[in-house]
Formats: structure tokens, C-alpha cells, sequence
């Protein structure tokens, strides 16, 4: 399925797969094109740079006017440059200038001023995906406290994207275009955090050779996230807590008192009314960072999300030039027989781990990993069966489904089921027979070519002998 959402007209090759390559890194999926047909009915946005008929290119342009919801590009020495950047021209509002060679800041920005009329480019939408009751409570409650300075404390277990939404409040709230600046409060040593935190000056400490900046200063502005809040250490739980009541800090070393504007996202995998409990948490923090709690449901709370987190993961993949991979109806199945321990991140590398090893192809329960079948899969005799079923011939032949297996409650595309269990069977023999089609076809009890056919019908067929 074609997912182009900006068309890159430039017939100089290095500009197009420059101007291709940033709009990638801003996360779109641009595509370059010929002047003709221009279709950009559906796209976000359209770049114009050299083309080879740049008056039939205007003309269309002209018929689509207003009514394509497209942002537009121009390069600034493009024959078309001064008159579809000119007030009157059909994307007045919606058109920026590019200049050559690309800067990044100056790119990011027109992209930004031209997507503006059309609620923001794509790295500002909300990307915190999900169709299911839960995920829509969730996303009712982000749109809720997003417009406000309110501090949200995000819970949940790991992997479940806590971060994300940490980002999707800050970009749906009006210091949007202001930083967005992260730090794990758990992942650096309590004797630098505070260093982190508020920065330092020059001599404040041995390798302190010249001052800096902390995190507070940085997202001047904007938004702090401090994720695994829970394992900051209780000296630095009370500075911390200083901060949020009187919005002022000092340096590490220092003595000048520096007022702060700050959002505070925090976030957490742990239970924090435990760690009050234990004497591990203070309940004043507490307090002061959860005036607006948001807690995420685990992966396997909201399984009606799977396939729509999997194409999110595919898209992320094609556009750093991964790959994509597809699941068939039972592999669904099966995953949704999974516990996901390590949640939507966990689901995230398994996509990837898939997309690496079945690039642009479709991936049947037999072929997921071991630990996500587990006994949703029906049972699969090993090598060493079919062997012993080889020397055997008397032996009933192995049946590819036992009495345990159930009909899930929503059913089942039993055509597509007992496909995964042939091409598992078939791989197996495969394996066992060195890749020699007449052995497997033995152990299989069919003729070869029989096998042959199935082996072309699900394309296993190359590099193996007759």
C-alpha cells in the first residue's frame, strides 16, 4: 500500500534525494515524482524544485488551488519560485521558500510555517497510537491537561510508552515550540544528577572546567520530563521539591538564585504510594508532582491495538529504510495469546527483529520465535520425528493438529491456520533432509512434484536441491 504523503517534483538527482532524505528525518513519506500526472490529492505536501515543464506543472497547480489540503515547498532559485510564493498564488498561507545547500534549522522551520494553516507537520501530531477503550480514555485525558501547566505523573509498567506521551502532551500544548527535554532520573549516578539537574559553574567541582547549563535551563520554556522519578535518591527528592514550590534554583557552586518557567512531566514504573510506605519516596513530592496522574494500560490490557501498533512500527521502519513485514491471521492470534512482559517496546523490537528476517513478507504463526507461540501454535513434531517417521514408514503419519487445540472465541481463518502448520511441516522436512526436495517429500508422504508446487506456492523454493 503506497503511504506518500509529500511529492518531491526536482529533476536535479542530489536536491531530490536531499530534500527526500530531510523530509524522512521529519518523519514524512515523500516520494519523487514526474510533473506528469501531478495527483497530490491526499498528500500533506508538495516540493517544487527544477522541472522539466515547469509552465504544465503551474497549470495544474492552478486547478488544484485551494482545494488540495497541501502544504507547498518552493526552492528560492526554482523557475516557479516568485510567482507560487507570491501573495496571490493559489497556497498563499501554506508555501515556504528552500534554500540550497540544505541548513536543517532553516528546512525544519519552512516545513513548519508552510504545514502551520494545516495543524502542524507530523512530528507535532499526536503519535500516541491506539483504538481501543483504553487507549482512547487515555488519549481523552492527554487532549484534558495538555493546554494547561498542570504537573502529570505517568504510570505504568515498562515499555508502555511512557515517554511518548510525555512528548504528545508537551507537543499539544502551547509551549509546543518551545523544548521538550528528557532525563532519566535513574540512569545517572545521585552524586551528578544535581549537576544534571541545575546545572553547575566553573570549579564547582573537580573536572568542572568551565560552567553549564542543567536541564531546568534548557527547557526554559517548555517541558521537563524526569522519567523513573522513583529512583531519584531522597537529598535530591528534597532539592527537587524546592524547585517545584518556588520555582527558583541555583547552580551547583553557585550562589545566583535563577527563576524558572518549566512544565514538570514526571513518570514512573513504580508503585509510589509503596515507596512512601517504605520511606523511599516522599509524600510531599508525591503530592506536589501528581496533580494530574495518567496511568497506561499494559500491552496485554488493550490486545484490540496490535495491528494498528504494528503498522505504526512498520512506518517507523520504512522510513529509516528497514523494511516492513506483514503477519498473517493466525500469527495475529497467536500474539494475542502473549503475555508481552516488556509491553509495546517489547512488540516494537519484535517487528523490527521480524522485518530484519522476513523483509516485505508475510510471517505465519511457525515462523514467530519460540517464546510467542507457546501452546497457541499447534504442536509441530521436530527433525528427529520426521527422521524416525523416515525409517518407519509403517508409523501412522504425523497429524498437524491434537486434541488440544481450541477454537479461539472470535474465531479463526482456517485456510490461513493450516497453511502456517503445511509451511512449518514443510520447513522442518527441509531441515532435516539438508534442503533435498525428493527426501522431504518422502518424509511428507506426497509425490515431488507435489512438494515442488507447494514450494513455489509459498516461495521457499530457493537455493535448494532436487
Amino acid at each position: 500500500m503506497d503511504n506518500t504523503d509529500f511529492l518531491v517534483f526536482e529533476s536535479n538527482p542530489a536536491r531530490a534525494d536531499s530534500v527526500t532524505a530531510a523530509l524522512q528525518f521529519l518523519g514524512f513519506h515523500p516520494r519523487s515524482v514526474d510533473a506528469h500526472p501531478l495527483a497530490a490529492g491526499g498528500c500533506r505536501g508538495i516540493y517544487i524544485g527544477d522541472v522539466a515543464d515547469a509552465s504544465v506543472l503551474e497549470q495544474q497547480l492552478a486547478l488544484l488551488g485551494a482545494d488540495a489540503q497541501a502544504a507547498v515547498l518552493v526552492a528560492d532559485d526554482a523557475e516557479l519560485a516568485s510567482r507560487l510564493l507570491s501573495p496571490a498564488a493559489p497556497f498563499a498561507g501554506r508555501a515556504a521558500a528552500i534554500r540550497f545547500p540544505l541548513r536543517y534549522e532553516q528546512f525544519a522551520e519552512a516545513v513548519r510555517q508552510a504545514c502551520k494553516p494545516l495543524q502542524g507537520i507530523r512530528g507535532t501530531e499526536q503519535r500516541f497510537v491506539g483504538e481501543s477503550r483504553a487507549m482512547a480514555r487515555v488519549n481523552a485525558l492527554i487532549r484534558q491537561v495538555a493546554p494547561f501547566d498542570s504537573s502529570v505523573l505517568v504510570l505504568g509498567e515498562s515499555g508502555t510508552g511512557k515517554e511518548m506521551v510525555a512528548r504528545t502532551i508537551h507537543d499539544c500544548s502551547p509551549r509546543k515550540d518551545k523544548p521538550f527535554i528528557a532525563i532519566n532520573c535513574g540512569a545517572i549516578p545521585a552524586e551528578l544528577l544535581e549537576s544534571e539537574l541545575f546545572g553547575h559553574e566553573k570549579g564547582a567541582f573537580t573536572g568542572a572546567i568551565s560552567a553549564r547549563k542543567g536541564r531546568f535551563e534548557l527547557a526554559e520554556g517548555g517541558t521537563l520530563f524526569l522519567d523513573e522519578i522513583g529512583d531519584m535518591s531522597l537529598p535530591m527528592q528534597v532539592k527537587l521539591l524546592r524547585v517545584l514550590q518556588e520555582r527558583v534554583f541555583e547552580r551547583v557552586g553557585g550562589n545566583k538564585t535563577q527563576r524558572c518557567d518549566v512544565r514538570i512531566i514526571a513518570a514512573t514504573h513504580r508503585n509510589l504510594e509503596q515507596s512512601i510506605a517504605d520511606g523511599k519516596f516522599r509524600e510531599d513530592l508525591f503530592y506536589r508532582l501528581s496533580v494530574f496522574p495518567l496511568e497506561l494500560p499494559a500491552l496485554r490490557e488493550r490486545l484490540e491495538d496490535l495491528p494498528v501498533l504494528i503498522e505504526e512500527f512498520n512506518q517507523r521502519l520504512e522510513r529509516r529504510g528497514v523494511g516492513s513485514v506483514r503477519f498473517s491471521a493466525s500469527a495475529l492470534q497467536t500474539l494475542r495469546c502473549y503475555g508481552w512482559p516488556g509491553n509495546v517496546r517489547e512488540l516494537c523490537n519484535l517487528v523490527e527483529r521480524l522485518a530484519i528476517l522476513y523483509p516485505r513478507a508475510e510471517v505465519r504463526a511457525a515462523e514467530l520465535p519460540e517464546r510467542y507461540r507457546g501452546t497457541a501454535v499447534a504442536e509441530e513434531p521436530t527433525s528427529h520425528r520426521l527422521l524416525e517417521v523416515m525409517d518407519a514408514p509403517e508409523i501412522e503419519p504425523v497429524r498437524a493438529v491434537n486434541d488440544a487445540t481450541l477454537l479461539p472465541e472470535g474465531g479463526i481463518d482456517l485456510k490461513d491456520f493450516l497453511a502456517d502448520i503445511e509451511v512449518g511441516l514443510i520447513r522442518q522436512a527441509l531441515d532435516a533432509t539438508g534442503g533435498v526436495v525428493a527426501h522431504a517429500a518422502k518424509l511428507l508422504r506426497m509425490q515431488r512434484t507435489t512438494l515442488v508446487e507447494k514450494l513455489r506456492k509459498y516461495g521457499l523454493q530457493s537455493g535448494l536441491a532436487a
